[in-house]
């Protein structure tokens, strides 16, 4: 998949204002529009320029296209970064005209069903409001315990002079116990207001945590890399583990294996049921850092039938 600078197809400099996006779309399509052109490229042409337009039209795609930064070069390969629109509020749905067969994969993988849902259409007056939706990192450790925490959202909008700008707005968000990658918290009446008598829409936050350092989460399972010396995998051992509700004991079997997993039954994310914690051993070996220990691997070499690589017939 190739990055498309939406600037350099509609010709436009990076600061360009609303009024200026739209007075060079209406220009270009006009010139490439496939019923009058005569350019040999023009359907291809009309296409990228309705794309670019489709982002750069609408302050909150534009916004998050503009998180990209500025490395990217139109044609380069491309794949969207880790967490790329989280902490961003937004309103409306995601495909908001067109067909989406007219669109790029670069598009569809940047404002497709994974850019936020819902909205879209006018209600008839009076009319609840549009509801807002977020994408919010948190630690693990807050969906284990639960936790309140303060999160900060940047709001896109347009000023009073037609660029493109971000507002923060600050929220005390419950974070409940056992919430899982992917759901939601919906915080009643934050979204846009009602017209006439109508309610104001909720605001969605999608929950995703951040990279942490020890654990890895699938579902509501989590992974552990433990590391274990040679002795304790090859005569077995009890060792000490750190889970996210504590350190626990686990029983490493005689002659375990780099790789062999072992469940701590219930120790993940809670839920009904709980989540298990699944620890995967890691030999680690001790460096040979001295004559001594050098000594103990020339003994260990003499004394060992051992071949790592016999499997491989070598």
């Amino acid at each position: 998949m190739q990055f498309k600078d939406y600037y350099q197809v509609m010709g436009v400099a990076r600061d360009a204002t609303q009024d200026e996006i739209r007075r060079a779309y209406r220009k270009l399509a006009r010139k490439y529009h496939p019923d009058v052109s005569k350019e040999p490229d023009a359907e291809n042409r009309f296409k990228e320029l309705g794309e670019a337009y489709e982002v750069l039209k609408d302050a909150e795609k534009r916004t998050a296209y503009d998180q990209l930064g500025t490395n990217f070069k139109g044609g380069q390969e491309f794949r969207p970064p880790p967490d790329w629109n989280a902490g961003f509020e937004f309103s409306g749905g995601g495909f908001t005209g067109g067909d989406a067969a007219d669109y790029s994969d670069f598009f569809e993988s940047l404002f497709g069903r994974s850019f936020h849902a819902g909205g879209g259409g006018r209600a008839p007056f009076p009319a609840r409001g549009e509801d807002h939706h977020a994408k919010v990192l948190i630690d693990l450790e807050d969906a284990y315990q639960g936790a309140t925490r303060t999160i900060t959202l940047r709001v896109p909008g347009v000023d009073a002079r037609g660029h493109v700008v971000t507002r923060e707005r600050v929220l005390n968000v419950s974070i409940p116990k056992g919430i899982r990658e992917g759901q939601h918290i919906r915080l009643s009446g934050q979204g846009s207001p009602g017209a006439g008598e109508g309610q104001a829409g909720d605001l969605y936050l999608e929950i995703e945590f951040r990279a942490h350092p020890l654990y890895r989460v699938e579902g509501r399972d989590i992974y552990l890399d433990l590391p274990v010396a040679p002795w304790e995998a090859a005569l077995g051992a009890t060792v000490k583990v750190p889970t996210l509700g504590g350190i626990v004991e686990l029983k490493i079997p005689e002659g375990s294996m780099s790789g062999r997993k072992l469940r701590l039954k219930g120790r993940g994310i809670p839920g009904v049921p709980p989540g298990d914690c699944y620890v995967i051993l890691a030999i680690a070996l001790p460096p040979a850092d001295s004559e001594t220990a050098k000594g103990f691997y020339r003994k260990m070499a003499q004394e060992l039938n051992f071949n790592p690589r016999a499997k491989l017939g070598v």
